[in-house]
């Protein structure tokens, strides 16, 4: 009960240690969001106000313009009561003044004809071979921007002024619609990413629009919709170009910025969706290996346990048929019942940590490879390349390290298929003690070196890949030592080493 206990309390340990990384990720990127966002909400504001500075600079330029405009029709006006002063009779001022006002006039394009269209004079406008203004439509169509200005002569007959804007008029007015025209693209084409909408005066003609999608913005229930998303997230900016008429520049937060304020929130979904499909990957992967583990733990128990027991059941069967003697027999089934204890010792000893005491690990590898000898095939040669009446001291548990030294050697019999040599060395250092187990099988390739020690792991048909991980237990965290493949060739064999403390 008090494993389940302490695992549980490692559970709550995991998840308290999750939740406080979660949420200092979440915490120190929601700081990291709010002031990207403040700068992204700088940069539209800033945008909004270039906008409005330059609005009004337009506005500016479009009210000048006008003022000209008006300034210049005056002068016409002007221009046109003259001539009525100089066809008036009654008058006798000095005319020399009058006609030099006229004389003046050197940008106003005029046009001096009767009531037929006749053309009695001109100024600033070539109009050889031109009788009549009527009998021109090209001209009569450059002269009919403004109603004529009536001259009255005597009478019923009038003549008629008629005018156009001077050449420094237009030039100024191409020049303003080109610099309305660069205002709507820049602010459409804006550095900041904005998306930007600009309409005109009805707020539902689009004119021109900018970080925005062109094949959405084919789309009129998307373009309605976005301008009134835009319009609750900021109050539109007028731009007011007089003759070009009233524009609004519709705007909004940043894509990017939009994103970044959902982003700790898909932060959290994504770690959590990933901690749980991780959890049931590896809830899985245990609950495989658990499995595997256990079947593997049976089937190695009903292996240990067999090969004593089918001996015992052999001589009790000769017994009873009167062969053999009583004391041959009770010699042999009391090996047995002493292997019965080694391997009742080692299990119960692999659950726990066992107690290391002082052995003489020399006399451990000899009886091994004798309890081996007599159960493998006769083909399968064993070397022991040391001294074997010699005493090398060690902490050890000799019934778990025997078990290491069968697990080695029964798979290298397996890579020999039954035939080949075995062969043990040991080399002393001054901490460490090295046991190298070589044998002449087919050898372990480099991808499988990594994994023959994981739990379940096994190139045989039929094996549970137990042995090697039991090993690798046993060494590494019972004795505290190492156990890896030190090296290994396909076709010629592979060499283990295990390292134990002095």
């Amino acid at each position: 009960m008090d494993i389940y206990n302490r695992k549980k309390r490692w559970k709550i340990v995991l998840i308290i240690l999750a939740v406080i990384i979660i949420s200092a990720s979440f915490f120190y990127t929601n700081i990291i969001v709010n002031r990207f966002a403040q700068e992204e909400r700088k940069n539209v504001q800033l945008f909004a106000a270039a906008v409005n500075r330059k609005a009004q600079l337009v506005n500016f330029t479009g009210n000048l313009f006008k003022q000209l405009q008006e300034q210049e029709h005056k002068r016409v006006e002007f221009l046109a009561k003259v001539h009525r002063h100089l066809l008036d009779d009654s008058v006798s001022d000095d005319l020399t003044f009058y006609l030099e006002i006229i004389s003046n006039n050197k940008t106003i394009p005029i046009i001096y004809t009767d009531e037929a269209g006749n053309i009695l004079d001109a100024k600033n406008i070539d109009i050889s071979g031109i009788g009549n203004l009527f009998e021109d439509v090209d001209l009569m169509e450059e002269f009919s921007a403004y109603k004529p200005i009536e001259v009255k002569i005597s009478g019923f007959n009038k003549n008629y002024l008629y005018y156009k804007d001077s050449r420094i008029f237009s030039d100024l007015k191409e020049v303003l619609n080109d610099y309305v025209s660069t205002f709507i693209s820049e602010v459409a084409l804006n550095s900041s990413s904005v998306p930007v909408i600009i309409t005109d005066s009805t707020q539902r003609n689009v004119l021109q629009y900018g970080s925005l999608s062109d094949v959405k913005m084919l789309d009129s229930v998307y373009v309605r919709d976005k301008i009134e998303e835009m319009r609750r997230a900021n109050d539109p900016i007028k731009a007011d170009f007089k003759e070009q008429g009233l524009n609004y520049v519709f705007y909004q937060d940043s894509e990017l910025l939009t994103m970044m304020k959902y982003f700790p929130i898909a932060q959290i979904l994504i770690i959590s969706v990933f901690a749980f499909i991780a959890y049931l990957l590896f809830s899985f992967a245990r609950k495989s290996e658990q499995n595997r583990v256990w079947a593997g733990m049976a089937k190695e128990t009903a292996h240990q346990i067999g090969t004593p027991l089918s001996s015992i059941m052999a001589w009790m069967e000769l017994l009873k048929m009167g062969e053999g003697t009583a004391d041959q027999a009770a010699t042999e089934i009391s090996k047995d019942i002493k292997r019965l204890e080694v391997i009742t010792e080692r299990f119960s000893k692999i659950g726990s940590v066992p107690e290391l005491e002082d052995n003489d690990i020399v006399q451990v590898l000899v009886n091994s490879i004798e309890y081996l000898k007599k159960r493998t095939p006769r083909k399968v040669e064993y070397k022991l390349n040391f001294d074997t009446v010699a005493e090398i001291i060690v902490p050890l548990n000799p019934a778990l390290f025997s078990w290491v030294i069968e697990n080695i050697c029964k798979n290298a019999i397996d890579a020999m298929e039954g035939n080949g040599i075995i062969s043990l060395s040991i080399k002393e250092e001054s901490k460490n003690l090295l046991i190298d187990i070589s044998d002449s099988g087919k050898g372990i390739s480099l991808r499988e070196q990594k994994s023959i020690f994981n739990p379940g792991y096994t190139s045989k048909k039929r094996g549970w890949g137990l042995g090697l991980s039991l090993a690798k237990r046993i060494i590494n965290e019972y004795h505290k030592g190492r156990i890896f493949v030190k090296s290994s060739t396909l076709g010629k064999g592979s060499v283990f080493r295990i390292i134990i403390r002095r």
